[in-house]
């Protein structure tokens, strides 16, 4: 078989697409809904309560994603990641990881988390099988967090963050959307937290997506501009990229540090060429690139009458057919401001 074709490996073959890219990273979102409104998340049309939330039926139900689950590690899927919305919302969670980690060859489950239910559930998640937490964490000041995320509650996320350190997550990563003139000015309070704690603490491009008002040129901060700023703290000492690292360029400050700095660039020095993932949409549409719109429609096979594993794996493979060389984001830019459409509550980030 040539696996080059965008083709399912057998006998130990990679799952791999037109550009010889190996897939092995699924990422599914569980749910749209969310208990934050953070303002580069919510669409105008959400905030003028123009836009409902998808109905129940709407969602892939936990039988349909772990069929989905099944038959992709056998074509190759090694590495899942949970998202949303905000996944620990969604009803009977914890019994749903129970039943992924029973899965054959995924040893790695991962979820990204706002962390306002972590203190209740990181305990749990860890003996349910999940592996890594990635926590969303745009400032460390309380009326700011409230002004980004439409709730006061960073001291809830914050006992989270402590919970998951506690429970044994190592690293916890915490993700942090730069905005210029936004929560640019805690660059440096949030790159000291990786002097004191064991926290990868991650620097993400703001990215334009859905029908958000709030990106332009003047709130997008490049990565080089972040880490000149940070590096006026210390020397960046660059770390081995690891697999847990995913696109993350990684690197610690000089001295004695407990923690690690990531640097995700997905405007500025795009990682295309290695991307290796797979987005389920929670309504069940099949994305293979985060800024491309084109959706390939899983719900409507899985719902059809007779659907077998094969018809679900020949939908798995034209979604990797689909994904393209890059996102070409600098020219979407230039030529309609750059915004993908679809929100991201509902893609999964």
């Amino acid at each position: 078989m040539n696996t080059h074709n965008g083709g399912p490996g057998t006998d130990g073959e990679a799952l791999t697409d037109l550009f010889s890219r190996t897939i092995s990273y699924l990422r599914l979102s569980l749910t749209d809904r969310c208990n934050l409104r953070c303002m580069y998340c919510v669409t105008e049309e959400e905030e003028n309560g123009c836009l409902g939330k998808l109905a129940h039926d709407e969602l892939l139900t936990y039988e349909e994603l772990l069929r989905v689950v099944r038959v992709a590690v056998g074509m190759g899927i090694s590495k899942l990641r949970l998202t949303g919305g905000e996944p620990l919302v969604r009803r009977n969670i914890m019994s749903f990881i129970r039943r992924l980690a029973d899965i054959g060859s995924l040893a790695d489950i991962r979820i990204t988390t706002n962390g306002v239910l972590l203190e209740r559930y990181a305990t749990g998640l860890v003996a349910a099988g999940v592996t890594k937490v990635n926590i969303s964490l745009d400032s460390l000041r309380r009326d700011r967090f409230a002004d980004i995320t439409g709730v006061d509650c960073f001291d809830r996320v914050w006992r989270g963050i402590e919970t998951a350190l506690a429970a044994g997550f190592s690293p916890v990563k915490i993700n942090m959307v730069v905005m210029r003139g936004i929560n640019d000015d805690e660059l440096e309070d949030f790159a000291e937290l990786s002097r004191r704690m064991p926290l990868q603490v991650r620097f993400i491009e703001f990215m334009p997506m859905g029908s958000s008002s709030r990106w332009n040129r003047d709130t997008y901060m490049p990565t080089d501009e972040i880490m000149e700023r940070i590096g006026r703290l210390g020397e960046l000492v660059p770390l081995q990229r690891g697999r847990a690292d995913g696109p993350a360029r990684v690197f610690r400050l000089a001295g004695d540090t407990a923690g690690s700095l990531g640097f995700i660039s997905p405007i500025s020095h795009h990682f295309c060429d290695r991307c290796n993932r797979l987005r389920l949409t929670s309504e069940g549409m099949l994305r293979s690139c985060l800024l491309h719109d084109e959706e390939t429609d899983l719900r409507s096979v899985l719902r059809s009458s007779g659907c077998t594993d094969d018809r679900i794996r020949e939908t798995l493979l034209a979604a990797i057919r689909n994904k393209p060389r890059g996102h070409q984001m600098e020219e979407r830019l230039r030529e309609r401001g750059g915004d993908c459409h679809g929100r991201m509550s509902r893609i999964g980030g």
